[in-house]
């Protein structure tokens, strides 16, 4: 390592909090340890020269599941569990939206569709049958004053969707801007203090003496405990965690005159998602048609995975438009068998929070808030 005094002795010092990972969940729990504990030195190391993973990769989805999703979710788990995660993503985005500020992060409450083909009329029914269920068992724990889901059919045409034979609403679901959200969660942590170090790969840590040694590509600093959030890729430090990757795959077209819509879309389960952004379609998703391929931490597009985007498009979305592709990108995740993210101590000075499943926007800020919180109450 050719490292100066200055730069050993400054940038490099010892630190009482090192966290892994410039995302959702490491800036809020940065930004919770520099709430509570202002003097102490708090250190955040990102990999990339912008935060890898998800954080920057979504749709800019504000929404805690569609009614499928719910549906799925309730029966993986006990009712109590499944009510406990639907609370956790609503208060994650009230948190999320209340610390930065809605028009910080463009936040817009527009609500969201879920669509539904003539194929899937079985999954329609089961949705339809659980409607009123669920406007009432998630009422109190969103504090709905007005129902949650509602049939809305009436607006196919109005969207000028084709092959769509049913819409259900989601009245308390909105949008975001991924890209203005993760500035101003970084802005907010440098404004506290916390010290941000992007293209500061970690691959390693010892403990050893009530230290941890953090060990990277040409760099090595010390802290009295340290903090990884790096969700999916947490496993290269921590192999035994119980996670999966999966990637997100998404497109954006140039833009279109005359976009019939402006909310955000849930399809198949949730596994394939469309919003309207700057006069553009925004559309991802599809792992489910390839599940195996899509469990993968590699940050790459597959051209079967952007075929399906692009037939949903051209054939549901836009039929009978001149919609031209601009670019793709995709995102990594993390996902397990349990709804509830990992947010625990690892080992002495070793604290870990990972594994959104997909609910990175709603449930990153309550996870970084959590694992700050535990790491804190070590002390």
């Amino acid at each position: 390592m050719n490292l100066s005094y200055w730069e050993k002795s400054s940038f490099l010092a010892d630190a009482d909090y090192v966290i892994v990972g410039a995302g959702i969940v490491g800036l809020f729990a940065a930004i919770t340890l520099k709430k509570a504990q202002p003097s102490t030195r708090v250190v955040l190391l990102e990999r990339s020269f912008l935060p890898s993973g998800a954080s920057t990769k979504n749709a800019g989805f504000a929404c805690f599941g569609s009614i499928s999703e719910l549906i799925e979710q309730e029966q993986a788990c006990s009712k109590s569990e499944f009510l406990s995660v639907i609370q956790q993503r609503w208060q994650g985005l009230n948190l999320l939206i209340s610390t930065l500020g809605a028009e910080q992060i463009a936040f817009e409450p527009c609500g969201g569709y879920e669509l539904f083909t003539p194929e899937e009329s079985e999954l329609y029914q089961a949705c339809i049958d659980k409607l009123n269920y669920y406007n009432d068992l998630l009422k109190e724990h969103i504090g709905a004053t007005a129902p949650i889901f509602s049939i809305a059919d009436q607006r196919i045409k109005e969207f000028g969707f084709k092959g769509i034979a049913h819409l259900i609403f989601n009245a308390y679901e909105g949008k975001i801007d991924a890209g203005k959200m993760m500035q101003a969660l970084i802005a907010k942590a440098r404004n506290l203090g916390v010290e941000i170090f992007f293209g500061a790969e970690v691959l390693d840590y010892q403990t050893q003496n009530n230290q941890v040694k953090i060990s990277g590509k040409n760099f090595e600093i010390n802290a009295k405990k340290i903090l990884i959030a790096t969700n999916a890729f947490a496993k290269q430090l921590i192999p035994n965690l119980s996670i999966v990757p999966g990637r997100g795959q998404v497109l954006i077209t140039k833009p279109i005159q005359n976009i019939q819509f402006n909310s955000t879309f849930h399809y198949q389960k949730g596994y394939f998602y469309f919003r309207n952004i700057d006069n553009r379609i925004l559309i991802g998703g599809g792992r489910n048609l390839f599940f195996e391929q899509e469990q993968s931490t590699e940050m790459r597009n597959t051209e079967n995975i952007l075929t399906s985007l692009k037939t949903l498009l051209f054939d549901k979305i836009c039929p009978d438009q001149p919609i031209e592709i601009d670019y793709a990108w995709s995102g990594i995740m993390a996902f397990g068998d349990q709804l509830q993210p990992i947010i625990e101590k690892f080992a002495e000075g070793v604290y870990v929070a990972v594994r959104c499943n997909g609910m990175g926007i709603a449930m990153g800020s309550k996870t970084g808030e959590s694992l700050a919180k535990l790491a804190l109450a070590a002390n």
